[in-house]
């Protein structure tokens, strides 16, 4: 905590809290790294931007990480250059380096998310101790990725059940976007995850309550479809439980 936090009020803050509310904004990532942007990022992350091999993914990167300092600087009554994004402990290997982002100033007890895809950013920030937000652009699936390795069984029964085309791309990316939600807002990523046994329930619209199954403990997680644009399946994961019960408010695009 910086020196004088402690004296600092959020009333929005409160409200979220005790609202058990969250809010998510999306945004078109431009083709090349604007300048506005990257004066926002941190050090690591400029490092990770031109780590990135093609400019538009480096764009999309660096917009994505400005867009939710921006946010968050318009929702706490800061400028965006205030706001500071760190990682939160791996909840799987105890490491700082990859675990999932978090808010580290100003410090308010907010989670937060980000994702993005093809030209797409999405940022999520609830109440609760996590939250997770996935976004994928609709497109044909891979074969491998309808494996027993991926999918549970009830779940490959629905797939199958759709009709292939845009439907099964729809369903897929469904499933898809509510496992990854989810493993996001537990923190352990894809590869700590046994996805063949987390199961989201793709034949109810939703919200919907969804089981992830650690080593050592489970936990259980509200998720829920949401509508930010016709070629994205979007999926928001967080807590059950009075910290996450309450509205999620959608920021489109200015």
């Amino acid at each position: 905590m910086r020196q004088g936090d402690e004296q600092r009020v959020f009333p929005e803050v409160d409200r979220l809290v005790a609202r058990g509310e969250a809010h998510v904004w999306w945004w078109r990532s431009p083709d090349r790294v604007e300048p506005d942007d990257l004066r926002l990022l941190a050090t690591a992350e400029f490092r990770r931007a031109l780590s990135l091999l093609s400019e538009r993914d480096a764009a999309e990167f660096v917009h994505t990480r400005a867009g939710a300092r921006r946010a968050l600087g318009g929702l706490l009554g800061v400028a965006p250059a205030e706001v500071s994004l760190g990682r939160r402990r791996c909840p799987g290997c105890g490491s700082d380096g990859h675990g999932p982002p978090q808010l580290d100033h100003p410090a308010v007890p907010l989670a937060i998310s980000l994702s993005r895809t093809a030209g797409w950013g999405v940022f999520a920030v609830g109440a609760g101790p996590a939250i997770g937000i996935d976004a994928e652009e609709l497109r044909p699936v891979r074969e491998a990725l309808l494996s027993d390795t991926v999918l549970t069984v009830a779940e490959r029964g629905h797939l199958d059940a759709v009709a292939s085309g845009s439907a099964r791309q729809r369903a897929f990316h469904r499933v898809w976007t509510r496992k990854e939600a989810v493993v996001k807002a537990v923190g352990v990523g894809l590869a700590g995850t046994e996805l063949g046994r987390l199961e989201t329930l793709p034949e109810r619209e939703g919200p919907v309550r969804v089981t992830h199954h650690a080593a050592d403990r489970a936990s259980a997680w509200t998720v829920q479809d949401l509508p930010l644009a016709d070629h994205l399946a979007v999926a928001l994961a967080r807590p059950v439980g009075p910290a996450a019960r309450g509205a999620v408010h959608l920021h489109p695009p200015a």
